[in-house]
C-alpha cells in the first residue's frame, strides 16, 4: 500500500499505487486520514496513476477522503485515473460527488 504525500501551498497531493482492495483499504484510509489531519489542506488531490487495480473498496477510500476534506472546508480532485479504476468509478457514479480528471 505505497502512498506518497506531497504538500504545496494549500494543496495536498497523495499518490496512491498498487492494488486498492479490501486487504489494503483500511491502511490506506488511515494514511490518508493522518495526512489530512496533519496538513489541513484546502485542496486534496488523489493521484491514481500508480494504481494497478481497484474494486469497490477503492470507492470507500475516496468517499472517506471526500468526507474528511469537506469537514475542514476543502475540496477533493482525483487525477490520472487508469482505465480499470475509471470503469469502477463510472459504474458507481462517483463522478457526481467527486471531481474526476
Amino acid at each position: 500500500m505505497p502512498i506518497t504525500v506531497t504538500s504545496r501551498d494549500s494543496a495536498l497531493t497523495i499518490a496512491l499505487s498498487g492494488e486498492i482492495d479490501h486487504q489494503v483499504a483500511r491502511d490506506m484510509m488511515d494514511a490518508i486520514t493522518n495526512a489530512i489531519a496533519e496538513r489541513l489542506p484546502a485542496r486534496l488531490i488523489l493521484d491514481l496513476s500508480g494504481v494497478s487495480f481497484m474494486d469497490s473498496s477503492g470507492i470507500a477510500v475516496l468517499l472517506r477522503a471526500l468526507r474528511q476534506v469537506q469537514h475542514i472546508g476543502g475540496t477533493l480532485r482525483v487525477t490520472a485515473i487508469p482505465p480499470q479504476a475509471r470503469r469502477v468509478l463510472d459504474a458507481a457514479g462517483v463522478g457526481r460527488l467527486i471531481t474526476l480528471d
